[in-house]
């Protein structure tokens, strides 16, 4: 590698600085593993949906995602086999260290904000590394514009580089990389999860609730829960026999639930009892995560909870859209405000703010043609990433499968 008058004052500087070591909360997992550097805080929900999906494509591996400043509410929340850290600083014993303790086996790095120190350290341990969703921005900050031939030195350094806007491209080949070293893709975006169902529940519900509507409240926290029986009340007087699957969360309990509704004089049922809704059913109550995937595929409209009160974290919806699944919401998305403004924007989610525009909403979008249109957009939103996310894992299998020797 040549290394430019820029690179070799900038590295002089960094190891004149003061040395923080990084501090490890956790051990290097056992066998493969990807990291994943986050440079935009932005990204990062489609960064770990990425994480997911490499998971997903090969067992046994392990993810770490490195990040500037990590979201503290979603590290709580990270998928198993998701490690997420704080980046290193630049000082070489810094780098040593971290590289040291997590050896990843490759390197997905994401936007730009390059870390010259630790990219190259990187490189020379033989990691393979990929700059990907590279935009202009990440290459413009204060440094850049101080050493401007830094970024010229480590871009040969990534196998390969995707720019997520022509502009972007542009700015990478002013910076020395040729044409046919700038891939330009679509931005990376999250997907959604398909999340998994038993075949034979799915297949036994429909059977039980041939030609009846069906709507999922999914996440409702108390203070949502009259605002969702309000609302089912209110669009039984057009579908008398649509059906309310209620899974509650937050410090809202089923048996509370499954009370309040009983109270209101409504006809409820235990799913989690092992028990199926009858033509007389009209509130079905359900606490169990591993069965929203079952419910997002047979309502084809779903409120989602936590998103009419403040601090209560509200769902993912892309999770709903990827299931076929139309998506009603309140104001307070809080994290997940980019997925359903993307949502929202094509016409596969609605925002709502009382029982009266829920019960109108469910009523309407229950009918087979509205909520066709809305989970069409929805699957629309979904793909939008795909082609990148599938060129990622390719590369991704490819690396890890020769440096296992797999031809």
């Amino acid at each position: 590698m040549a290394v430019s008058l820029g690179l070799s004052a900038y590295r002089a500087l960094a190891r004149r600085g003061e040395v923080r070591l990084p501090h490890f909360s956790e051990p290097r997992p056992t066998g493969e593993l990807l990291w994943i550097h986050c440079a935009e805080a932005d990204a990062y929900l489609a960064v770990v949906d990425l994480a997911q999906r490499q998971i997903a494509s090969r067992p046994g591996l392990g993810v770490l995602i490195s990040t500037t400043a990590p979201p503290r509410d979603l590290e709580a929340e990270r998928p198993i086999g998701i490690i997420i850290c704080d980046i290193c600083e630049e000082h070489p014993d810094s780098v040593r260290a971290f590289l040291d303790h997590w050896s990843p086996d490759c390197c997905v790095w994401t936007w730009g904000g390059l870390r010259p120190n630790l990219i190259i350290a990187t490189a020379q341990r033989g990691c393979a590394l990929y700059l990907i969703n590279a935009d202009a921005a990440g290459f413009d900050g204060r440094r850049e514009r101080w050493i401007p031939d830094v970024a010229r030195s480590l871009l040969p350094l990534f196998a390969a580089v995707m720019a997520r806007t022509p502009a972007t491209g542009r700015r990478l080949m002013q910076l020395g990389l040729g044409k046919e070293d700038v891939e330009i893709t679509t931005a990376l975006q999250a997907g959604g999860q398909a999340l998994p169902c038993n075949e034979t529940d799915l297949a036994d519900l429909a059977a039980t609730c041939v030609g009846r509507a069906i709507w999922f409240a999914n996440g409702v926290h108390s203070e949502e829960l009259q605002t969702v029986l309000a609302a089912h009340r209110q669009a039984l007087r057009l579908s008398h026999r649509l059906l309310l699957v209620l899974r509650p969360a937050g410090s809202l309990t089923p048996g509370e639930a499954f009370q309040e509704a009983r109270t209101q004089d409504f006809r409820v049922l235990n799913w989690d009892d092992g028990n199926y809704p009858d033509e007389t059913t009209q509130i079905l109550i359900s606490e169990d995560p591993r069965d929203i995937g079952l419910f997002y595929r047979v309502a084809p409209v779903s409120f989602l909870g936590g998103s009419l009160v403040a601090g209560r974290g509200s769902v993912d919806p892309l999770e709903a859209a990827a299931l076929g699944s139309a998506v009603l919401y309140g104001p307070r998305v809080g994290r997940h405000l980019q997925s359903y403004s993307r949502l929202a924007a094509a016409g596969a989610a609605r925002i709502i703010n009382d029982s009266a525009a829920l019960g109108m909403a469910v009523s309407r979008l229950v009918a087979p043609d509205q909520a066709a249109l809305m989970a069409h957009a929805g699957w629309d939103v979904v793909s939008e990433g795909a082609a990148l996310t599938d060129r990622i894992t390719d590369l991704v299998q490819d690396t890890l499968d020769t440096q296992r020797g797999v031809s």
